[in-house]
């Protein structure tokens, strides 16, 4: 089922009052600053024909609010949800999340920080519901220049109704994101919308000297530069991000790491859970406080990564400094 016809005159209003409200809130953060081309975008985007419905947690499970929902005071609670800075959960399977749309502000940061060009040829990993791809495209006015990859073929296929509901086409491909879309290189951005916990080592072959990759890895945003097809770095930006873990080449989410042996609050801090995450495959979380603790408590940005060959590693301040971390393949 779908939404409201947009062309519907009380559902239209609605949704542009909606979304220029969600814009007005997103704008006041000042995400757009570097590049206020985004808030035109985000303003242009109808992000109610891209959820048709959606999932909220309630006791016992999930309730789908949809916008084909034959009471009216349903259908506004769901285009009310649709323009709420919130994520929403799109898909489900078994009760766990398979796909989601994000949320906005972190969409408009992550975009921003992706330092989109004109002309520029982006690959986007994670096709979702295909609302990022239609920001991507409208930024860049050329919907070629636009690539967005998923493993599920049912996440492509209905990305790809919503994009052409919306009036944007670019290329939505159905397979591993972790192996990137050959055919479509040279890329000069890569974005994903899933997490990893390294960086597959096919996007930096498939991109131009000088391009800029930015993916979610252990809760964090990182940012790589890429130099050639086997060289990599960049550091953390101090954006929390949480996302559906990438499928697909031998991919795996990072498993929790139980912070035994570490006093609250530091347990809670979420500073000391990035590092959790980051050193999971190295450090036990004992280990991971007392460094923590010796460094003075360190925020995102003093962390980055480093891609050589065959070898990522992790960290704190300088590639080669004292403290480095293998990255879990």
């Amino acid at each position: 089922m779908g939404a409201p016809d947009p062309g519907t005159e009380p559902a239209a209003a609605a949704a542009e009052a909606a979304r220029d409200a969600l814009v007005r809130e997103i704008d006041a953060t000042g995400v757009w600053a570097g590049d206020p081309v985004w808030r035109e975008a985000f303003g242009a985007v109808p992000r109610h024909l891209f959820v048709p419905y959606y999932y909220v947690p309630v006791a016992g499970g999930h309730e789908r609010r949809w916008g084909a929902d034959p009471d009216p005071l349903a259908r506004a609670r769901w285009l009310r949800g649709v323009y709420e800075d919130v994520p929403l959960a799109t898909r489900l399977r078994d009760g766990d999340l398979v796909s989601s749309s994000s949320q906005p502000s972190l969409m408009a940061a992550m975009l921003a920080e992706l330092r989109v060009r004109d002309g520029d040829r982006v690959l986007e990993v994670g096709a979702g519901t295909g609302y990022n791809a239609a920001l991507l495209a409208h930024r860049l006015g050329d919907d070629a220049l636009v690539t967005t990859v998923d493993l599920e073929p049912e996440i492509t296929e209905s990305a790809r109704r919503h994009l052409a509901a919306a009036g944007y086409r670019p290329a939505v491909v159905t397979g591993d994101g972790a192996r990137g879309v050959r055919e479509r290189a040279p890329f000069d951005r890569i974005i994903a919308t899933c997490a990893l916990t390294s960086v597959p080592h096919a996007w930096l072959a498939q991109c131009v000297p000088g391009a800029r990759v930015l993916a979610p890895v252990a809760t964090g945003l990182l940012t790589l530069t890429v130099r050639d097809a086997d060289h990599a770095e960049g550091r953390f930006l101090h954006t929390p991000a949480y996302f559906v873990p990438l499928r697909g080449a031998g991919h795996r989410q990072a498993g929790p790491h139980p912070p035994d042996g570490v006093p609250r609050p530091a347990a809670d801090d979420e500073r000391l859970r990035f590092l959790f995450a980051l050193t999971a495959a190295t450090l036990d979380p004992r280990a991971a406080h007392a460094l923590w603790e010796r460094e003075g408590r360190p925020v995102r940005e003093r962390y980055g990564v480093s891609v050589e060959g065959d070898r990522q590693w992790a960290w704190l301040d300088r590639p080669r400094g004292r403290y480095r971390w293998p990255l879990r393949e």
